[in-house]
């Protein structure tokens, strides 16, 4: 390490600062490892969770979306504050101009940030409760929350088949909704489908992992 040489009232001034902690009920030792502790700005801290976590984003395009979401609405307020200096107040000043206009965009804000400050609680960049817990709870409900289109009852399924089958539609689409349901995959599983995902030997479609929603393959029986 490197050293300083410092005057004697230095010295006294140090430790006289030191005696008013301990008089106070302090920990002079500790507060001086406080001091010294190399502590990083919210945005150092955004950029290298986001390089430890590159590898196991799905694709390019969620890897990226990651760090811009942090740039466009956090970074504006919070950049280069210290982040053992962030508070639950501060965290409320980033999410209240898009809490109720971008719902969808703020939610992903606020769980990235949760996992930013829960590594940085993890390297002891910070320590004592993660800013972010319990946020959500003071913000308003959004609007429509946990609407879900309306399920077709299973029992009626049969007959929605047989109607598809007949529909005045393209034979493609009718095709494409029929493998949808007796398949159970999502939309974009079924319309990004190839020839080559699929083994008509062994009645098998094999969906890579890069196109499923949780990151592993997936294996469908034809």
């Amino acid at each position: 390490g490197s050293f300083r040489l410092v005057s004697l009232a230095e010295a006294r001034d140090e430790a006289t600062r030191l005696r008013k902690i301990a008089r106070a009920g302090g920990d002079p030792l500790a507060e001086r490892r406080r001091e010294r502790r190399v502590v990083l700005t919210f945005k150092e801290a955004a950029k290298q969770v986001h390089a430890v976590h590159s590898a196991t984003f799905r694709s390019a395009v969620h890897r990226d979306q990651w760090i811009t979401s942090l740039k466009m609405h956090v970074f504006p307020f919070i950049e280069s504050r210290r982040v053992d200096s962030i508070t639950s107040a501060d965290v409320l000043k980033v999410l209240n101009p898009i809490w109720l206009e971008k719902p969808e965009t703020a939610r992903r804000v606020l769980q990235r940030m949760r996992v930013i400050f829960d590594w940085c609680r993890a390297k002891g960049y910070c320590a004592g409760d993660n800013p972010v817990t319990g946020i959500a709870t003071v913000l308003p409900k959004h609007r429509g929350e946990q609407q879900h289109h309306a399920a077709l009852p299973y029992q009626a399924v049969p007959a929605f088949i047989a109607a598809l089958q007949t529909a005045d539609t393209n034979e493609s689409i009718r095709l494409a909704f029929e493998l949808l349901i007796l398949t159970a995959t999502r939309t974009s599983e079924v319309l990004r489908a190839t020839w080559a995902e699929v083994d008509l030997d062994a009645l098998t479609w094999t969906i890579p992992g890069a196109r499923m929603k949780s990151g592993r393959e997936h294996r469908v029986p034809l």
